[in-house]
């Protein structure tokens, strides 16, 4: 199986080259091409309009000592810039400044770009272009779908859920398409893809792929600790692609060993495998040195050769070319503001021991080893994030944008267009359903039934009152009684304010998790 070109990755020239050779009518050939730190794959620098360009990377320590970033994500990045410094030779220009416009000063010429992918970071490239620093801001290519595109189709008529925007997409790229219709016939088989974790302590598949640092990582390593920069988390081993070649060995061990069995299992969690068959391609992807439509393809391939079971693969292709896809496009057509919703009216800080990942700290088996594997990898797969972190943080009250900007700089795979809708959006409800149809919010139940981490806890999910109480079954039933004018007009939440009005112990349930302090 070949997988992923070591040039530009099929489709992105069709799709944006007409785009960007009209950004670039005029513009000097030869201009510089500024590349950020997640725009470090061919999508942006092989593209043949930049066939003659200086590859400027900039290593800004301000943008590094911004926020309080965990330490692995932050070797990731640099290892990543260093790594593409290292390939391109004397094509590129490596400068270590104080800030970006330090090193633009020092190139002497106007740069041509690719958009950013914050609004802070366009807003500053924009303000660069009137000063004459920026010659051309040109299409983020590491994404399938233009921003143009997305904006004319949400414009439409139509309702832009993620279900029909996803069907949208397979038809755009011909991905497991016969002709008009989806391969076998139904265009999502998540209801394929809800197994219970199995009775073992591991899922038993072939381990991902891992990186093997090199002399680039022990200089990043040695130059983190030299910074003494305020961070979060533990340093360890690289376990994320940085460079296109290992991102395409990663995604080759994950098609041929670890492809089949993901779907079934994708919901599921077990305390002793964090991996399971997850592709952990989320950081070689938000760095660009994978492209989505390799991703994809590689996918699809496998399916047609009988490798890959098709509910696997459909869920793979959904969460690529769907819902990352489709948060991308969120972040900028729900506007600048988005961040800031909080229709929920949560104003609780985030507690010490999320601030500083301190899973110790914690009684409940779930939430304890998930922060703590947060604190140990700086990654939990997406069920962790949003059933056991997000569910915890809705239940209690969390200020989303604390819980936004705790998500984007404690994990490896934040980035700023990734957070704010997973969290404000899908995890948290608090942009009043814009994104999602109902909240996240699920008790112990739940949990006993997707992961293993129940069964050697302290609490017991069946006991809402007492020493023994679940805080996520006594927490949800807060959170509903709390919310319950809101659930009760939703048809998918109000059983269970229905549900909470025959509970003979609420008034229990309530003072004891308004004066809860132990989780």
């Amino acid at each position: 199986m070949s997988i992923g070109p070591k040039s530009v990755p099929s489709g992105v020239r069709e799709t944006y080259g007409e785009a960007i050779d009209a950004e670039l009518d005029g513009v000097d050939p030869e201009a510089p091409l500024w590349v950020f730190g997640d725009q470090l794959g061919p999508a942006v620098h092989q593209l043949p309009q930049h066939a003659d360009r200086e590859v400027v990377l900039v290593e800004s320590s301000a943008v590094l000592r911004r926020r309080r970033y965990h330490r692995q994500k932050l070797h990731l990045l640099l290892s990543g810039m260093r790594h593409l410094d290292d390939q391109l030779g004397d094509r590129s220009t490596y400068h270590r400044t104080t800030s970006y416009r330090e090193a633009l000063e020092k190139v002497g010429r106007p740069v041509v770009v690719h958009e950013p992918t914050s609004w802070a970071a366009k807003d500053f490239v924009d303000g660069l272009r009137e000063e004459g620093l920026v010659a051309a801001v040109l299409p983020t290519t590491t994404f399938a779908r233009p921003k143009t595109e997305f904006a004319a189709w949400a414009g439409e008529d139509r309702s832009f859920t993620m279900e029909n925007f996803y069907r949208n997409q397979r038809k755009r790229f011909d991905v497991l398409m016969e002709g008009e219709s989806p391969v076998g016939g139904k265009w999502n088989l998540d209801h394929d893809n809800r197994e219970e974790p199995p009775k073992r302590e591991t899922l038993g598949v072939k381990d991902p792929w891992w990186p093997t640092e090199d002399g680039i990582d022990d200089e990043v390593r040695r130059d983190l600790d030299a910074m003494d920069l305020p961070t979060v988390g533990q340093d360890g081993p690289r376990r994320f692609a940085v460079t296109p070649d290992e991102a395409r060995r990663a995604l080759k061990r994950f098609v041929d060993h670890r492809l089949d069995p993901f779907g079934p299992y994708e919901d599921a969690v077990l305390a002793k495998d964090p991996t399971m068959a997850h592709s952990l391609l989320s950081v070689p992807l938000n760095l660009g040195v994978l492209h989505p439509f390799d991703a994809v393809h590689a996918a699809e391939e496998a399916y047609h050769d009988g490798t890959a079971r098709l509910n696997s693969v459909e869920g793979f292709v959904r969460q690529i070319l769907g819902w990352r896809e489709y948060i991308w496009h969120l972040f900028w057509h729900f506007g600048r503001d988005y961040h800031r919703s909080n229709e929920l009216d949560a104003k609780r800080p985030l507690p010490d021991f999320w601030t500083e990942l301190d899973g110790d700290a914690v009684t409940a088996a779930c939430l304890g080893h998930t922060m703590n594997e947060l604190r140990d990898r700086g990654w939990v797969h997406h069920i962790p994030r949003l059933m056991i972190l997000g569910n915890h943080a809705l239940q209690r009250g969390y200020r989303p944008d604390q819980l936004t900007e705790w998500f984007t700089t404690s994990f490896v795979d934040g980035f700023a267009w990734v957070m704010p809708t997973n969290v404000v959006g899908m995890s948290q409800h608090a942009d009043g359903g814009r994104l999602a149809t109902k909240p996240y919010a699920s008790g112990g139940a739940y949990l006993n039934r997707m992961t293993d981490h129940c069964g050697r806890c302290a609490f017991d999910p069946k006991v809402r009152v007492g020493e023994k109480a679940c805080p996520f079954t006594a927490g949800y039933w807060q959170f509903v009684h709390r919310h319950q004018n809101l659930l009760r007009g939703n048809q998918r939440t109000a059983r269970a304010v229905a549900t909470m009005d025959r509970l003979k112990d609420l008034d229990a349930v309530l003072e004891q998790e308004q004066g809860r302090t132990e989780f």
